[in-house]
């Protein structure tokens, strides 16, 4: 197959994968908001959710109502029962109520408004929708047996004393309901509580009198189930709040018919992608075939003859101005004379990447190298005559492999730290925090680290707050990185001084001491990564990416930092942060 034949199939092909895939999300998309919308109403109201959808697809003919089976079937496996009343009080219409004692076939006035007002039926809880879809009110009545109704039932006659909670069985009752979880109230007909007991959980949440109703309505809409009692002789009324365990997804009839009306809708979109997508293939199959010429040459590093004489008399004309077929894709042309110019400095960027790759690496080796083989070396000695050294000698091996293990896990907790400190923004948790309590805090740390009595620190600063957005845990690892390099790099008696300011809406924060300072070439290199020298013979202390790690943050956090320092004359380090806010 020639190429332009392969450039035009696959482009072809490309695009009708692409339509399907465009299709089919948005099938997906729709049957999954379908089926999230109504599912999540039938959680969130069920059953009194069900009995609307039911009603609402009810019809009536002859004077006989008609439900899907579909319906009856899930009543059925929810183990429930439902009933249709006319409005002669008459049951039209029944499911699963063979399974159930206790249904009568008719209802008198009485009745029903004591079904409405108790949402019971004898031991059964029931839910109620009256609807007038067909000019007469019809009723549906949507029962099942409810465990916790029958345990409150059960509680009442056990332990109730003239509508309340005997107070000689009061402990018992309270110890069952923390058992489960349960909480009980017992409300008077005035509607104030006469007894609160068992868990607690439910008293902080402070139900209101609608929220009750609104679980009762909607209880997937909340963590709590309720049921209630109402005691006709006292008048009390009994309320037990149990836990709402979260209940998987209802289907709803209904979907199987929007889900084939969407399949038809799919196909009728493919058969018009097909014509569509080998159109696209022809039209813009040409114009690629000529690009993959250019990323041809560009791949071998030809960067000078992007464009050759002969692709030049196919893309313009002999008065100069471009052909139509490639009109569209001018900017893309002149992008490639801009992008082979780039290539050509990434790849003298890259190789310069390269080289400091290998030298900080070689760097790294080494410093790694040197602790391991001192920790070696002792480990031999320990190990072929270890009765041979004395208490101190071996005091003197376990402190050196200690150090050496401390200084290599430095080492790899700061090149951990740089790689984090990569990924920018992505770490950062900035928030608002007083910068000035959290330099003094770091500074006062250092003054009362007894190891430390022979260096002086200082702070300068003012009392009141000076508020910043930023990463408090990566500021104090920038102040511990500063002040650390002051011990480290100064001999015993230096001056530590730190202060903080603001000034033009930036905060200031400066670290000096009068120590030995740096050269020149050192403070050249004071930030690049590594940049401490290889050797270890003489101390462990310090990775050497402190400075850079220094850097990194303060650059995170949109600032900037200066380093000013002579030898024998200290160091003086400056830190702008511009997210000041005074």
């Amino acid at each position: 197959m020639k190429i332009q034949q392969r450039m035009t199939f696959h482009f072809t092909y490309q695009l009708i994968f692409y339509a399907l895939i465009i299709l089919a999300i948005t099938l997906i998309a729709c049957i999954i908001y379908f089926q999230n919308t109504t599912n999540s109403e039938l959680r969130r109201n069920f059953p009194v959710g069900a009995l609307q959808l039911i009603a609402q697809e009810a019809s009536s003919k002859d004077g006989t109502i008609q439900i899907s089976p579909k319906w009856d079937k899930l009543i059925e496996e929810k183990g429930m029962w439902m009933q249709v009343v006319n409005v002669e009080g008459d049951v039209i219409y029944e499911v699963n109520t063979n399974s159930y004692d206790g249904l009568s076939p008719s209802y008198s006035i009485a009745q029903l408004l004591d079904i409405q007002e108790t949402r019971t039926l004898g031991t059964y809880a029931v839910q109620t929708h009256l609807n007038f879809a067909f000019n007469v009110p019809v009723l549906y009545v949507l029962g099942y047996q409810s465990s916790d109704l029958d345990q409150l039932m059960a509680w009442f006659h056990e332990y109730g004393q003239q509508g309340r909670v005997s107070s000689e069985k009061l402990p018992f009752l309270d110890q069952r309901l923390r058992e489960t979880g349960s909480y009980l109230q017992v409300i008077n007909s005035s509607g104030h509580a006469e007894q609160a007991i068992g868990d607690e959980t439910y008293l902080q949440k402070g139900y209101r009198p609608l929220d009750i109703l609104a679980i009762q309505q909607s209880p997937s809409n909340y963590d709590t189930n309720i049921v209630a009692h109402r005691d006709q002789r006292s008048g009390m009324t009994w309320i037990l709040y149990t836990r709402n365990p979260a209940g998987g997804p209802l289907k709803h009839p209904a979907m199987d018919t929007a889900t084939r009306g969407l399949m038809w809708f799919a196909g009728l979109a493919l058969l018009l992608a097909v014509p569509l997508s080998v159109w696209h293939g022809y039209r813009y199959g040409q114009p690629l075939i000529l690009f993959a010429g250019w990323f041809e040459r560009m791949g071998r590093g030809q960067y000078d003859q992007v464009l050759t004489a002969k692709d030049k008399r196919k893309i313009f004309r002999s008065n100069g101005t471009m052909r139509n077929r490639y009109r569209l894709y001018k900017e893309v042309i002149e992008s490639f004379y801009q992008m082979a110019d780039q290539l050509a400095q990434t790849e003298k960027e890259r190789e310069r990447l390269e080289k400091d790759q290998r030298e900080w690496m070689s760097g790294i080796s080494h410093d790694l190298r040197t602790p391991l083989s001192t920790i070696q070396g002792y480990g031999y000695m320990l190990e072929s005559l270890p009765e041979q050294w004395s208490q101190e000698e071996m005091r003197t091996m376990g402190a050196t492999i200690r150090e050496k293990g401390d200084y290599m896990l430095e080492l790899i907790s700061d090149f951990s730290m740089i790689h984090q400190l990569n990924q920018g923004d992505s770490i950062m948790e900035l928030r608002k925090i007083d910068l000035v309590e959290l330099v003094r805090c770091s500074v006062l740390k250092y003054v009362n680290d007894a190891t430390l009595s022979e260096y002086q620190f200082h702070y300068v600063g003012e009392e009141r707050p000076l508020w910043v957005q930023a990463d408090e845990t990566w500021l104090l690892r920038l102040m511990d990185n500063l002040l650390s390099n002051a011990v480290k790099h100064n001999p015993p008696g230096v001056n530590v001084t730190v202060s903080i300011g603001r000034m033009n809406n930036k905060a200031c924060i400066r670290v000096f001491d009068n120590g030995k300072g740096m050269d020149e070439e050192t403070l050249q290199h004071l930030f690049n990564r590594y940049y401490r020298g290889t050797n270890t013979e003489e101390s462990t202390a310090g990775s050497g990416l402190g400075m850079s790690i220094a850097k990194t943050i303060v650059e995170a956090h949109g600032g900037e930092i200066h380093v000013q320092s002579k030898v024998r004359q200290g160091t003086k380090i400056e830190i702008w942060l511009r997210r000041a806010m005074f």
